[in-house]
């Protein structure tokens, strides 16, 4: 989650760590990396509430060797069940010359230092060597087997750059634990960048030789290029247990329904073509793909598509479906609902949507839903009523009716189309000086009555945050982002004014 968020645009409000966290824990990830509590008050609470709420999963906070970051993760995972401090330093000759400007001498000193500062607090330390992919061997032996020795339980192996080659990387691994003497104290860990696009095939060679923990992110967020996605690694793991001497515990059938929720909490939408939750991840157009899967379905797909939470068949339910069938549809594709209350009103929007679509497939109720968790969230800002008007020759014109916090207010604005036009009415009512940084729209399923989901980013004195919103009609479902990210940007500014 920490390294996910450092995409660029993808900053999360405390509200989405915790939605997020939520989809983790019931994905059974073994640690959720949670964030950097000394880098921000609001990052620091975001970390707090996450340890607050998960249960089954360790909470983990990163730092810097400093003391005052090890103390500020230690203050911020203190109540969690599992909790984790992960301390890092950079050990490559390049970062310890230029950006640190200290010796290896003085690199393996701090990360002692920090290691035992961070085992005062709790017996689960990781400690990551930044750019070890370019680190020197022998020196990567010695600090180590220094920080074992003053208490690391998890000895981390980045590839910062995404320098590395699977078989270099692979061989790594094997050359650290079979030269440090006291490797079998600890569980080693890969965590690869994507820069050549090889996050992936790294983290699995270090797998194979010998690492038992791999830090990944859901659709492979991360700085530059991203991450190691995380469903990928799962599954090839799962898929190729001929060859890999080890499992994963995660639950994937919670797969897609946490990427979805991740793209559209952050905006950064999935490609038809990415492996596992793609769209087209098991769709079939070539007649000898079709007749071939027909005749045996493993012909042409390698895992099942429910397994990750795909369905194979078209979703029967239409407008005269009960509550029942939609409950156990909604079971099936890995959601839950925390109350009947919850529960009737996702009921309601999907009786809405069916007077609107002829068809509903899966995704359309994965849309539902996770727009709904969406639009709850400090829902200061209610969008009631709008009408937009587009005539050739003419002015782009909107009306948009709100109420904010209990308050109904109208307006109406000219744009250069119509959801520019919605966007000028709502500021005219909010006027909230946020800037636009981001508007994108993709179709959930295909045809003309497909529903449209929009990502909005706003942005206002340096911190952005991410909207978004589903209908049948995309003007709507423009406005529905807009709304979401208002009172995104509400929520935030209210938990900035509490210091938390």
């Amino acid at each position: 989650m920490r390294d996910g968020e450092q995409s660029p645009g993808a900053a999360m409000s405390r509200e989405d760590k915790l939605r997020i966290a939520r989809a983790l824990e019931r994905l059974k990830v073994d640690v959720i990396e949670a964030g950097f509590p000394a880098s921000s008050p609001g990052d620091f609470a975001s970390v707090k509430a996450v340890a607050e709420i998960v249960k089954d999963s360790r909470v983990c906070a990163l730092a810097r060797t400093g003391d005052a970051d090890i103390d500020r993760a230690a203050e911020a995972i203190k109540p969690a069940v599992a909790p984790r401090i992960h301390t890092f330093i950079a050990t490559s000759p390049l970062h310890m010359e230029k950006k640190l400007r200290m010796t290896p001498d003085q690199v393996v000193e701090a990360a002692v230092r920090a290691v035992k500062r961070a085992r005062q607090y709790t017996d689960d330390v990781e400690f990551s060597a930044e750019d070890a992919g370019r680190s020197e061997m022998e020196f990567l032996c010695r600090i180590f087997e220094a920080v074992i020795d003053a208490g690391a339980t998890t000895i981390n192996v980045p590839d910062t750059v995404g320098y590395n080659l699977p078989q270099q990387f692979g061989e790594k691994f094997r050359y650290l634990i079979e030269n440090i003497p006291n490797s079998d104290k600890a569980i080693f860990s890969a965590h690869c960048h994507n820069d050549l696009g090889l996050a992936v095939a790294n983290s699995l060679a270090a797998v194979m030789a010998g690492a038992r923990q791999v830090e990944c992110a859901v659709n492979g967020l991360g700085e530059r290029a991203g991450n190691a996605a995380l469903e990928e690694v799962v599954m090839a793991v799962r898929t190729r247990q001929d060859l890999f001497p080890c499992d994963v515990g995660v639950d994937t059938r919670h797969l897609l329904a946490c990427s979805k929720l991740v793209a559209a909490i952050t905006g950064f939408h999935v490609q038809p073509n990415k492996a596992i939750v793609g769209l087209n991840a098991f769709a079939h157009e070539s007649g000898i793909h079709q007749d071939g899967v027909l005749k045996s379905r493993e012909t042409y797909e390698i895992m099942r598509a429910q397994d990750v939470g795909w369905q194979d068949n078209r979703l029967t339910l239409g407008k005269l479906s009960g509550r029942n069938a939609f409950k156990q549809r909604m079971s099936s594709l890995g959601f839950e609902f925390a109350s009947q209350e919850e529960m009737a009103e996702a009921f309601r929007r999907f009786k809405e949507l069916a007077d609107k679509k002829r068809e509903i497939f899966d995704e359309d109720l994965m849309a539902l839903v996770t727009d709904m968790d969406l639009s709850q969230a400090n829902e200061r800002i209610k969008l009631v009523g709008m009408k937009a008007c587009a005539e050739i020759g003419e002015t782009p014109q909107a009306t948009v009716s709100l109420v904010i916090d209990g308050e109904e207010r109208s307006a109406t604005a000219e744009g250069d189309g119509s959801v520019d036009a919605t966007f000028k009415a709502i500021e005219a009512i909010v006027n909230s000086g946020a800037q636009l940084q981001l508007y994108s729209v993709q179709s959930i399923t295909s045809g003309t009555d497909a529903q449209g989901e929009v990502s909005v980013r706003l942005a206002r004195d340096g911190m952005a945050v991410n909207g978004s919103g589903s209908d049948t009609d995309i003007v709507i479902a423009s406005a529905k982002a807009y709304v979401n990210c208002l009172n995104l940007v509400l929520a935030a500014r209210a938990h900035a004014a509490a210091g938390v």
